[in-house]
């Protein structure tokens, strides 16, 4: 952008810098499923990061041993070069799940992942079935991998055990969610046109439990080949709504490439082919916010992503003040790099408007008998 909304501070943007790199090995393999770095993830509970590094490979690392690395090694112009040899940690150690490196060979190029964690008290929707192949503890940490023939493969974290090889899908798996709620609940794109619901907690062997068929339109215009393609999906942190952005720009006024809700719910950030990040309020399909890569935004004809600009994906930072998006650059050297951002302490105002809007959607919260400034702030329009 050649200019930012004065609301923006450059000063703070300019503070960061990147702090470490994770670098991919030269690949003993053929040459064919190349250095493709479709994806990384975060353990919910910041214990792994998983990092797909092509060439079919996903390497899980130990978050703490991977900030040591940052920390400990030498700086260059304000960056850490860090590689990815992590002392191994044995599981003989006497403690019970101790992070330690893993890396899975998935059989295929890995195009996205996803961590699950599974709670007690979450049963399964079969509550009949006695007999059960796994049996998920509270401190099982679970990890999805979406394969380009359309496979998904379960991995238990801590050993690197694959678990199961759910089949259904005919072509990429293109993004998964589990619920946030532990219950193991998972939710699958692919450029098959559908979603799959799966749950794995349901006679241990992944119960493909519902399929939705994306045929938002009908029009001649989206019934092509492609034009109903998913390219990402999101669970709301309530696990009761499931977001989806693809190649079909009646969906949400854009053809998108990745979305997030906010930790609270309250907001959706998507990112599409046309340079630009927007933020909605998801319960009433408003734009709050529109940010964009290239200033001037290009023209129509360039709008659709051969504009080497096309935003590939955006995120919420963890207090829900901040959206961060990646845009495209055609690197594909499989590494991963890491930014350091300004600290910033939450207002006590946002902490409240979290709080309420984890529980509240827009219509309840439009019907509170409260000042008109108050009710803006709330809804996010100020």
């Amino acid at each position: 952008m050649a200019s930012f909304p004065p609301s923006v501070n450059e000063k703070l943007i300019a503070r960061s810098r990147t702090v470490g790199e994770l670098l991919a090995p030269t690949s003993p393999f053929d040459k064919k499923c190349g250095r493709e770095n479709w994806t990384v993830a975060f353990a919910p509970d910041g214990s792994y990061l998983a990092w797909s590094q092509g060439h079919r490979i996903v390497k899980l690392v130990p978050w703490a041993q991977c900030l040591n690395n940052f920390l400990l090694h030498g700086t260059k112009n304000g960056t850490n070069a860090v590689s990815t040899r992590l002392p191994r940690q044995s599981s003989d150690s006497g403690q019970k799940n101790k992070p330690c490196e893993h890396i899975i060979d998935c059989g295929d190029i890995v195009w996205s992942l996803a961590f699950g964690s599974s709670v007690p008290e979450k049963q399964s929707r079969c509550v009949n079935i006695e007999w059960h192949r796994f049996k998920f503890g509270q401190d099982q940490l679970l990890l999805a991998t979406g394969l380009n023939n359309g496979r998904i493969k379960i991995w238990d974290v801590y050993t690197g055990k694959l678990l199961l090889n759910l089949m259904d899908h005919t072509e990429v798996v293109r993004d998964l969610t589990f619920a946030p709620d532990g219950s193991l609940i998972l939710v699958s794109a692919s450029r098959d046109k559908t979603l799959r619901v799966w749950d794995l907690k349901d006679d241990g062997g992944g119960s493909n439990i519902g399929v939705i068929e994306l045929s938002w339109h009908h029009s001649e215009e989206h019934s092509g080949v492609g034009g109903q393609r998913v390219a990402a999906l999101a669970a709301s942190p309530a696990s009761c709504t499931v977001c989806t952005v693809g190649r079909s720009n009646l969906a949400l006024g854009c053809k998108g490439s990745s979305c997030e809700f906010s930790p609270d719910g309250a907001l959706l950030a998507t990112a599409s082919y046309d340079t630009r990040v927007y933020v909605w309020d998801p319960h009433i399909g408003v734009i709050l916010r529109e940010f964009g890569h290239l200033f001037p935004p290009p023209t129509p004809i360039f709008a659709g992503g051969a504009n080497d600009r096309w935003v590939r994906s955006v995120c919420f930072s963890h207090d829900g003040l901040h959206v961060a998006s990646l845009a495209d650059d055609k690197t594909q050297d499989g590494s991963v790099y890491f930014w350091a951002t300004p600290s910033q302490v939450s207002s006590l105002q946002h902490l409240c408007r979290m709080a309420i809007r984890r529980v509240m959607p827009t219509s309840q919260v439009k019907n509170l008998p409260i000042p008109c400034k108050v009710l803006e702030f709330l809804c996010y329009q100020i």
